[in-house]
């Protein structure tokens, strides 16, 4: 079976009426969480992006409260979760200032977690790169919320 492509799709969606848009969404949704997950924000959580902020941040405090920091291995899976679920919410926001946000939130938890992971090379590693993508978020922004972003880039991490 062969796709067609994303522009041929928003053709045909445009042209159904309203009550098979809804059949169409309610039917795509059932299949994937993923699905399920983007159409809740979209409908019930973009229009207020700070609470979505914040209830992710909520929900990445709790998952750093449980990591077991005696054994590497175990922490960097727990790690490695976490932001895997972090990439995910700032996947569906598409908000450069959300992304920054939330990838300075979990770079300080992860700093402040007690567990040395300048020892291991595969955290460092994770670290490098949130650090490099929180930046290129910054790059994206306009000039005055780079600035204020710039500065607690630098307060929170003590880098930049």
């Amino acid at each position: 079976m062969q796709t067609t492509s994303l522009s041929g799709i928003k053709k045909e969606l445009q042209t159904l009426p309203q009550e098979q848009l809804v059949e169409l969404c309610a039917r795509m949704a059932k299949y994937k969480k993923e699905n399920k997950e983007l159409l809740h924000y979209i409908l019930f959580e973009s229009g207020n992006e700070e609470l979505y902020i914040e209830n992710i941040k909520a929900e990445v405090e709790g998952l750093f409260e449980e990591i077991t920091t005696r054994n590497y291995y175990l922490a960097k899976k727990s790690i490695r979760k976490i932001l895997r679920s972090v990439t995910k919410y700032i996947k569906y926001s598409g908000n450069p200032q959300t992304s920054a946000e939330l990838l300075i939130h979990f770079c300080v938890r992860l700093n402040g977690l007690g567990l040395d992971f300048h020892g291991s090379t595969a955290l460092l590693n994770l670290y490098d790169g949130q650090i490099k993508k929180i930046r290129k978020s910054i790059a994206s922004m306009h000039e005055d919320l780079q600035y204020d972003f710039i500065k607690l880039l630098e307060k929170q991490l003590n880098i930049y």
